[in-house]
């Protein structure tokens, strides 16, 4: 697939903020809302744009709802072949507590960023994903103290 200036200009926007109506997106990269609607359409269908979502923010959810604990974690298995590699894979993605996985390397095979509402729920969390598999070799924990930046943009070109 393609991507002329106008497809670039709708995903930058989309990135910047996707509640955007589909006239002001119009308006934006000046198009007409009919086109702009197929463009954007077309553009899901291609699986540029995976999904929209409201990115909140941790800090003021955790004074709403309580403390919260965020946590990067490094994980190496023993094994890395293709099955357990997946297997581990599936285990973290069905599990709403992790955020993001990112298999990595050199060093560990994932890095993974994960929520917890307190120290307490971050050990139920190890103790469902890491400890009671038997492929898990080492688990390295890193706890933020503040977030410094999160963006989920990408470049275009």
């Amino acid at each position: 697939m393609e991507l002329d200036p106008t497809d670039l200009q709708l995903l930058a926007q989309l990135q910047a903020d996707a509640s955007l109506s589909n006239q002001a997106l119009a308006e934006r990269v000046h198009t007409s809302p009919p086109t702009c609607l197929r463009r954007v359409k077309r553009l899901h269908e291609a699986g540029l744009i995976e999904r929209q979502v409201a990115i909140l923010n941790p800090q003021r959810v955790a004074e709403v709802t309580g403390h919260g604990l965020t946590a990067i974690v490094e994980i190496t298995l023993d094994r890395q072949d293709t099955g357990a590699l997946e297997k581990f894979e599936a285990r973290v993605a069905d599990d709403f507590s992790v955020q993001q996985c990112y298999r990595v390397s050199p060093g560990p095979d994932f890095c993974l960023v994960v929520h917890a509402k307190d120290m307490p729920d971050y050990q139920a969390l190890t103790q469902r994903l890491f400890t009671s598999d038997a492929n898990v070799r080492n688990v390295k924990a890193f706890f933020s103290v503040k977030r410094s930046k999160f963006g989920a943009e990408l470049p275009l070109r």
